[in-house]
């Protein structure tokens, strides 16, 4: 795979160990909260030093080039530099739910998932553990491990960090959740989202490139941008759709995702308690077309 090479040639230690640096005083995230990690402390995210996670499984739900036939090893970790009001999986992201493990043991979770037949391995919110994932990699690769890489993320990301994962991360696969800063404020507490986004998507293909699939439909390289539609045109889904055929390119693979639902706190917020109608997603697909985006998928 792509980061068999930086193994090899020992840069994948370097990257390890200038990743763990960075947790003695934690600016992984934009929050740049300045914690110890290293001595247990945790900041926005709720992180410190052992990676946490809530699974590890086959998961037939993402993407068609993602799951394929034999289903994506989906690894979700607890936390989130996000605190989005409507998270689905807030006792995860929110609550802390999951368990505590060492890199090793991260390691041999991928390599169970690898012997499984996954077809890749997918890390859900990852950012704040990327040192662990980096380190837990270089544990597994001796012992075989060769599958791709899945990076799924809020978008929520900053470039120097994501630097650390070049040739290292297969597919990424990030949220474009808001192009207003005060709505990415109010609904997820992510001062700055829209530039820090645009940022770190343009970052991700500039690594991966467009989407590269083999002869039976899967991914093996590059770029699936998610857009959840949210009521009352709160994501700004119109200005985000066109930013994307703008300075991306109109081959860019989105995911327009319609499932949104009042989770958490959203089913007492006046603007986000309810499922968005046909109206608002049709006009979203709408937009697609508009603007010329024509890879992807919609939902019914």
């Amino acid at each position: 795979m792509r980061y068999a090479a930086l193994f090899k040639s020992g840069e994948l230690l370097r990257r390890i160990y200038d990743a763990y640096h960075r947790l003695a005083s934690c600016d992984l995230c934009p929050h740049n909260c300045g914690v110890n990690r290293i001595k247990g402390e945790s900041g926005v995210c709720g992180a410190a030093l052992l990676p946490k996670i809530a699974s590890a499984n086959i998961h037939n739900g993402e993407e068609p080039p993602i799951s394929g036939t034999n289903g994506s090893g989906t690894i979700f970790l607890t936390g989130c530099s996000l605190k989005c009001v409507f998270c689905q999986n807030f006792p995860i992201s929110q609550f802390g739910n999951g368990e505590e493990i060492t890199t090793k043991e991260l390691a041999a979770r991928m390599l169970k998932l690898q012997k499984r037949k996954a077809h890749n391995i997918n890390f859900v919110t990852p950012t704040h553990f990327l040192p662990q994932i980096l380190a837990a990699l270089w544990i597994a690769i001796p012992q075989g491990f060769s599958l791709p890489i899945v990076w799924n993320s809020s978008g929520y990301e900053k470039v120097d960090a994501l630097k650390l994962l070049d040739g290292v991360v297969s597919v990424y696969l990030p949220d474009m959740k808001y192009c207003d800063d005060s709505e990415a404020v109010k609904i997820s507490s992510a001062p700055g989202y829209r530039e820090i986004n645009r940022a770190a998507v343009h970052e991700m293909k500039d690594q991966v490139g467009n989407l590269l699939m083999d002869l039976n439909g899967m991914a093996v390289s590059g770029l699936i941008i998610r857009h959840l539609v949210l009521p009352n045109q709160l994501a700004g889904t119109h200005e985000t759709l066109g930013w994307i055929a703008e300075n991306l390119g109109t081959e860019t693979y989105i995911s327009l995702m319609r499932q949104y639902f009042p989770a958490n706190k959203a089913v007492s917020s006046a603007v986000l308690n309810r499922k968005i109608n046909d109206d608002e997603y049709d006009q979203a697909a709408d937009w697609l077309e508009d603007v010329g985006l024509e890879n992807g998928w919609v939902q019914d």
